[in-house]
């Protein structure tokens, strides 16, 4: 081989290596290059208009508030029942051998109730709200109880009814409608009444009774 054909080897050799570096560059630039918008564009004397497209994604999460009474601590609503014995309607005193006229029939009971009228709200942007009254703990005193179902709720607001109590469990459910957007938000406030009135044939035995209900909102 001639001086000058080993020469020109050489050359085409590096033309051809130069070449695949540009190959092998070219070929990372694309993969590097960053996914690009929508783009289009228009030149010359027309100025021929240009479109392009922006989508759009709002997420938006639902949620459901619910408060009864204070919004710092679980409320109490109390019922004192103070005995009357017929006739006449006496009320007895306190202590041991008290006269009273008493013709036998049972004793009628006055109740006083502290604490049993208590705000409610209920806001949500998921439709209509579902409410549920669960009993945590029955209305126990040592060995005795009251049912539940004996407390009877009433609101200040159709459009808020208040669930019924169940004995034990979970009692039915009731539900609340949208204020507004089609009754996809809600926003509502009333005033729940619990009142406690036994009759003559549901008098319970002497004692302190204590219990606890949980009220759940829930939405689709």
């Amino acid at each position: 081989m001639t001086a000058e054909a080993a020469t020109a080897t050489q050359h085409r050799r590096r033309t051809a290596l130069l070449l695949l570096c540009d190959a092998a560059l070219l070929l990372a630039l694309q993969w590097a290059t960053p996914a690009r918008a929508d783009t289009v564009s228009s030149s010359g004397p027309n100025r021929t208009p240009v479109s392009t497209n922006l989508k759009f994604a709002i997420n938006i999460d639902k949620f459901v508030y619910l408060r009864l009474g204070d919004e710092t601590t679980i409320n109490t609503a109390s019922f004192t029942l103070a005995p009357t014995i017929p006739a006449g309607g006496t009320t007895p005193t306190t202590g041991n051998n008290r006269p009273a006229n008493w013709s036998g029939a049972a004793p009628g009971f006055s109740v006083t109730a502290s604490g049993n009228a208590l705000p409610v709200e209920v806001r949500s942007n998921g439709g209509t709200v579902t409410l549920r009254a669960t009993t945590s703990t029955a209305l126990t005193s040592g060995s005795a109880t009251i049912p539940m179902s004996r407390i009877t709720v009433s609101s200040s607001d159709g459009n808020l009814p208040a669930p019924p109590l169940a004995d034990t469990g979970s009692g039915s459910s009731v539900t609340v409608t949208g204020t507004a957007f089609g009754n996809r938000v809600t926003e509502r406030t009333a005033t729940w009444t619990f009142t406690y009135a036994p009759t003559a044939t549901q008098l319970p035995l002497a004692g302190t009774y204590s219990g606890q209900i949980q009220v759940t909102a829930s939405v689709p």
